[in-house]
Protein backbone atom coordinates (compact mmCIF):
# COMPACT_ATOMS: atom_id res chain seq x y z
CA UNK A 1 0.00 0.00 0.00
CA UNK A 2 1.31 3.62 -0.87
CA UNK A 3 2.45 5.80 2.32
CA UNK A 4 1.87 9.06 0.21
CA UNK A 5 -0.89 11.14 1.68
CA UNK A 6 -4.02 12.03 0.53
CA UNK A 7 -6.05 14.96 -0.50
CA UNK A 8 -7.03 15.80 2.90
CA UNK A 9 -3.43 14.94 4.43
CA UNK A 10 -4.44 11.23 5.80
CA UNK A 11 -2.23 8.24 5.48
CA UNK A 12 -4.26 5.73 3.28
CA UNK A 13 -4.59 3.76 6.40
CA UNK A 14 -6.14 6.27 8.58
CA UNK A 15 -9.47 7.31 9.93
CA UNK A 16 -11.32 10.21 9.54
CA UNK A 17 -11.07 12.68 12.97
CA UNK A 18 -14.27 10.98 14.67
CA UNK A 19 -16.14 12.51 17.11
CA UNK A 20 -19.48 11.76 19.53
CA UNK A 21 -21.55 14.70 21.54
CA UNK A 22 -24.59 12.88 23.54
CA UNK A 23 -27.62 14.52 23.94
CA UNK A 24 -27.77 16.24 21.11
CA UNK A 25 -32.17 15.47 21.05
CA UNK A 26 -33.03 15.80 24.44
CA UNK A 27 -37.05 14.65 23.77
CA UNK A 28 -35.17 11.22 22.20
CA UNK A 29 -34.92 8.82 25.39
CA UNK A 30 -30.65 9.04 23.54
CA UNK A 31 -29.31 10.66 21.30
CA UNK A 32 -25.76 10.99 19.61
CA UNK A 33 -24.01 13.45 17.13
CA UNK A 34 -21.65 11.52 15.42
CA UNK A 35 -19.00 13.47 13.44
CA UNK A 36 -16.41 11.27 10.70
CA UNK A 37 -14.65 14.44 9.57
CA UNK A 38 -17.29 16.59 7.70
CA UNK A 39 -19.99 14.07 7.40
CA UNK A 40 -22.49 14.95 10.66
CA UNK A 41 -25.35 12.70 11.39
CA UNK A 42 -27.50 13.36 14.23
CA UNK A 43 -28.72 9.76 15.85
CA UNK A 44 -31.61 9.36 18.04
CA UNK A 45 -33.04 6.37 19.41
CA UNK A 46 -36.63 6.98 21.29
CA UNK A 47 -38.35 4.06 23.09
CA UNK A 48 -41.96 3.59 22.70
CA UNK A 49 -43.75 1.24 25.17
CA UNK A 50 -45.69 -1.35 22.51
CA UNK A 51 -44.94 -3.46 19.30
CA UNK A 52 -45.75 -3.42 15.92
CA UNK A 53 -49.35 -5.03 15.38
CA UNK A 54 -47.67 -8.05 13.10
CA UNK A 55 -45.91 -8.57 16.19
CA UNK A 56 -48.92 -9.15 18.42
CA UNK A 57 -51.11 -10.74 15.58
CA UNK A 58 -48.53 -13.45 15.32
CA UNK A 59 -47.82 -13.99 19.24
CA UNK A 60 -44.03 -12.83 18.78
CA UNK A 61 -42.89 -11.95 22.30
CA UNK A 62 -40.41 -9.45 23.45
CA UNK A 63 -40.12 -6.19 21.42
CA UNK A 64 -38.89 -4.74 17.77
CA UNK A 65 -36.02 -2.36 17.16
CA UNK A 66 -36.36 -0.45 13.73
CA UNK A 67 -34.36 2.79 11.75
CA UNK A 68 -35.11 5.70 9.66
CA UNK A 69 -32.96 7.68 8.11
CA UNK A 70 -33.08 10.28 5.96
CA UNK A 71 -30.58 13.28 4.43
CA UNK A 72 -31.68 16.64 5.54
CA UNK A 73 -32.22 19.20 2.11
CA UNK A 74 -29.00 21.39 3.34
CA UNK A 75 -26.70 18.41 3.83
CA UNK A 76 -25.26 18.49 0.32
CA UNK A 77 -24.05 21.27 -1.98
CA UNK A 78 -27.02 20.91 -4.46
CA UNK A 79 -30.56 20.71 -2.18
CA UNK A 80 -31.66 17.61 -1.65
CA UNK A 81 -35.47 17.75 -1.79
CA UNK A 82 -37.06 15.97 0.96
CA UNK A 83 -38.86 12.51 0.59
CA UNK A 84 -41.89 13.88 1.18
CA UNK A 85 -42.07 16.03 -1.49
CA UNK A 86 -41.73 13.63 -4.12
CA UNK A 87 -44.39 11.17 -2.41
CA UNK A 88 -41.95 8.39 -1.58
CA UNK A 89 -38.86 6.98 -0.44
CA UNK A 90 -36.05 7.05 -2.63
CA UNK A 91 -34.46 3.20 -3.10
CA UNK A 92 -31.28 4.43 -1.56
CA UNK A 93 -33.06 5.83 1.79
CA UNK A 94 -34.58 2.35 1.93
CA UNK A 95 -31.67 0.37 1.39
CA UNK A 96 -29.68 2.28 3.92
CA UNK A 97 -32.51 2.25 7.10
CA UNK A 98 -33.17 -1.47 6.08
CA UNK A 99 -29.21 -1.47 6.86
CA UNK A 100 -29.11 0.40 9.65
CA UNK A 101 -31.77 -1.86 11.56
CA UNK A 102 -30.05 -5.20 10.54
CA UNK A 103 -26.99 -3.98 11.81
CA UNK A 104 -28.47 -2.95 15.54
CA UNK A 105 -30.71 -6.22 15.68
CA UNK A 106 -27.52 -8.12 15.34
CA UNK A 107 -26.25 -7.10 18.55
CA UNK A 108 -29.69 -6.78 20.69
CA UNK A 109 -31.53 -9.74 22.70
CA UNK A 110 -35.52 -8.49 21.32
CA UNK A 111 -36.69 -10.94 24.20
CA UNK A 112 -34.87 -8.60 26.50
CA UNK A 113 -36.19 -5.21 25.26
CA UNK A 114 -39.49 -6.17 26.52
CA UNK A 115 -42.65 -5.15 25.28
CA UNK A 116 -41.02 -2.25 24.05
CA UNK A 117 -40.16 -0.58 20.39
CA UNK A 118 -37.30 1.00 19.75
CA UNK A 119 -37.03 3.54 17.25
CA UNK A 120 -33.77 4.86 15.56
CA UNK A 121 -33.92 7.84 13.72
CA UNK A 122 -30.51 9.09 11.99
CA UNK A 123 -30.69 12.71 9.96
CA UNK A 124 -27.74 13.57 8.33
CA UNK A 125 -26.92 17.34 8.89
CA UNK A 126 -23.60 17.23 6.62
CA UNK A 127 -22.67 14.94 3.86
CA UNK A 128 -18.99 14.25 2.66
CA UNK A 129 -19.23 10.24 2.50
CA UNK A 130 -19.70 7.37 4.37
CA UNK A 131 -23.49 9.10 5.64
CA UNK A 132 -24.40 5.09 6.18
CA UNK A 133 -21.93 4.17 8.03
CA UNK A 134 -21.91 6.94 10.65
CA UNK A 135 -25.32 6.78 11.12
CA UNK A 136 -24.83 3.06 12.12
CA UNK A 137 -21.93 3.96 14.47
CA UNK A 138 -23.76 6.75 16.14
CA UNK A 139 -26.98 4.24 16.21
CA UNK A 140 -25.73 2.22 18.39
CA UNK A 141 -24.34 4.63 21.20
CA UNK A 142 -27.62 5.98 20.82
CA UNK A 143 -29.32 2.96 21.55
CA UNK A 144 -26.64 1.81 24.30
CA UNK A 145 -27.38 5.07 26.19
CA UNK A 146 -31.36 4.61 25.56
CA UNK A 147 -31.34 1.35 27.14
CA UNK A 148 -29.22 2.66 29.76
CA UNK A 149 -32.34 4.84 30.74
CA UNK A 150 -34.81 1.81 30.56
CA UNK A 151 -32.74 -0.37 32.82
CA UNK A 152 -32.32 2.77 35.32
CA UNK A 153 -36.09 3.15 35.70
CA UNK A 154 -36.29 -0.11 35.94
CA UNK A 155 -38.74 -1.31 32.86
CA UNK A 156 -36.27 -4.40 31.80
CA UNK A 157 -33.85 -5.91 34.10
CA UNK A 158 -30.89 -6.01 32.11
CA UNK A 159 -29.12 -4.63 29.19
CA UNK A 160 -30.55 -6.72 25.79
CA UNK A 161 -27.37 -5.20 23.76
CA UNK A 162 -25.07 -7.87 23.62
CA UNK A 163 -22.42 -6.25 21.66
CA UNK A 164 -21.15 -3.03 19.88
CA UNK A 165 -21.18 -2.35 16.54
CA UNK A 166 -19.55 0.06 13.50
CA UNK A 167 -19.06 0.47 10.45
CA UNK A 168 -16.52 2.04 7.97
CA UNK A 169 -16.17 2.60 4.52
CA UNK A 170 -13.01 1.36 2.28
CA UNK A 171 -12.05 1.18 -1.23
CA UNK A 172 -9.69 1.62 -4.28
CA UNK A 173 -9.00 4.81 -5.09
CA UNK A 174 -6.91 5.77 -8.20
CA UNK A 175 -5.00 2.58 -7.51
CA UNK A 176 -4.75 2.57 -3.99
CA UNK A 177 -6.61 0.98 -0.89
CA UNK A 178 -8.00 3.79 1.10
CA UNK A 179 -9.97 3.15 5.13
CA UNK A 180 -12.96 5.97 5.53
CA UNK A 181 -13.27 7.47 2.50
CA UNK A 182 -14.57 11.12 2.15
CA UNK A 183 -16.99 12.06 -0.68
CA UNK A 184 -14.21 13.02 -3.21
CA UNK A 185 -12.83 9.65 -2.99
CA UNK A 186 -15.90 7.60 -2.86
CA UNK A 187 -17.35 9.36 -5.80
CA UNK A 188 -14.42 8.45 -8.12
CA UNK A 189 -13.93 5.06 -6.03
CA UNK A 190 -12.82 2.15 -8.92
CA UNK A 191 -14.26 -0.43 -5.68
CA UNK A 192 -16.16 0.48 -2.82
CA UNK A 193 -17.19 -1.64 0.34
CA UNK A 194 -18.90 -0.68 3.45
CA UNK A 195 -18.17 -3.10 6.53
CA UNK A 196 -20.14 -3.40 9.35
CA UNK A 197 -18.94 -5.12 12.26
CA UNK A 198 -19.44 -5.93 16.27
CA UNK A 199 -16.89 -4.89 18.56
CA UNK A 200 -15.79 -8.41 19.05
CA UNK A 201 -14.79 -8.50 15.75
CA UNK A 202 -17.69 -10.58 13.94
CA UNK A 203 -18.93 -9.34 10.46
CA UNK A 204 -22.61 -8.07 10.54
CA UNK A 205 -22.35 -7.17 6.70
CA UNK A 206 -20.20 -6.59 3.99
CA UNK A 207 -21.01 -4.64 1.49
CA UNK A 208 -18.62 -4.44 -1.94
CA UNK A 209 -18.65 -3.65 -5.58
CA UNK A 210 -16.61 -2.69 -8.38
CA UNK A 211 -17.55 0.25 -9.95
CA UNK A 212 -16.94 0.32 -13.23
CA UNK A 213 -13.54 -2.13 -12.58
CA UNK A 214 -12.74 -5.50 -10.76
CA UNK A 215 -11.27 -6.63 -8.00
CA UNK A 216 -8.86 -9.84 -7.06
CA UNK A 217 -9.63 -12.09 -4.46
CA UNK A 218 -6.05 -10.86 -2.83
CA UNK A 219 -7.33 -7.71 -3.16
CA UNK A 220 -10.98 -8.25 -1.01
CA UNK A 221 -8.70 -10.12 2.12
CA UNK A 222 -7.01 -6.91 2.22
CA UNK A 223 -10.25 -4.67 2.01
CA UNK A 224 -11.75 -6.26 4.55
CA UNK A 225 -8.33 -6.02 6.62
CA UNK A 226 -7.81 -2.40 6.54
CA UNK A 227 -11.61 -2.13 7.10
CA UNK A 228 -11.06 -4.12 10.82
CA UNK A 229 -8.51 -2.09 11.86
CA UNK A 230 -9.97 1.23 11.71
CA UNK A 231 -13.28 -0.64 12.98
CA UNK A 232 -11.23 -2.06 16.24
CA UNK A 233 -10.34 1.59 16.66
CA UNK A 234 -14.11 3.01 16.35
CA UNK A 235 -14.96 0.54 18.66
CA UNK A 236 -12.52 1.37 21.42
CA UNK A 237 -13.51 5.44 21.12
CA UNK A 238 -17.35 3.75 21.57
CA UNK A 239 -16.03 2.27 24.09
CA UNK A 240 -14.55 5.67 25.76
CA UNK A 241 -17.30 7.49 24.97
CA UNK A 242 -20.12 5.18 26.84
CA UNK A 243 -17.45 4.92 29.79
CA UNK A 244 -17.73 8.60 30.22
CA UNK A 245 -21.74 9.19 29.57
CA UNK A 246 -22.81 6.06 31.66
CA UNK A 247 -20.61 7.40 34.45
CA UNK A 248 -22.21 10.87 34.16
CA UNK A 249 -25.90 8.82 34.44
CA UNK A 250 -25.00 6.41 37.01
Amino acid sequence: MSSSLRTDGRRPDQLRSIRFEANIAPHATGSVLVSFGDTRVICAATIEPNVPTWMKQQGIKGGWLTAEYSMLPYSTLDRKPRDISKGKLDGRTVEIQRLIGRALRAVIDLQKLGQNTLWIDCDVLQADGGTRTASITGAYLAARLAVQKLIDARRIPENPLSDSVAAVSVGIYEGRELLDLPYVEDRDAEVDFNVVMTGQGRYVEVQGSGEESTFTHEQLLSLLALAKTGLKEIASLQTAFLMKELLKSG
